[in-house]
């Protein structure tokens, strides 16, 4: 992605300049990409496109762990309430019984 930035950014100062410069009557040939360069070129954008797709399942992997670990912490936390909820009520129980024993007394 960065070389695609600093290519980008490259053009563009290059046709800046050449925008700016007189034109000529002199005409330029370019010669043809070697296929060496185009295979260059191919196998950059193919790492490029691999490296993207990487990018992207880790995110999704990412995202899959987080919702995994915020449903194992909300069932642990209901488990929690749940121990508490029960200690109460047996706490309460105790208590109730107790008033029951001094009243018989």
């Amino acid at each position: 992605m960065k070389n695609l930035i600093a290519m980008a950014v490259a053009t563009l100062f290059a046709s800046a300049a050449f925008a700016q410069a007189g034109t000529t009557a002199t005409t330029t040939t370019t010669a043809p990409a070697t296929k060496a360069a185009v295979q260059a070129d191919a196998k950059m954008d193919k790492a490029d496109a691999k490296a993207n797709e990487k990018v992207v399942k880790a995110k999704a992997d990412e995202k899959e762990s987080v919702a995994k670990a915020d449903a194992k912490a909300e069932k642990t936390k209901a488990k929690a309430h749940s121990k508490a909820d029960k200690k109460i009520a047996e706490a309460k129980k105790d208590s109730n019984e107790t008033k029951v024993d001094a009243v018989k007394k």
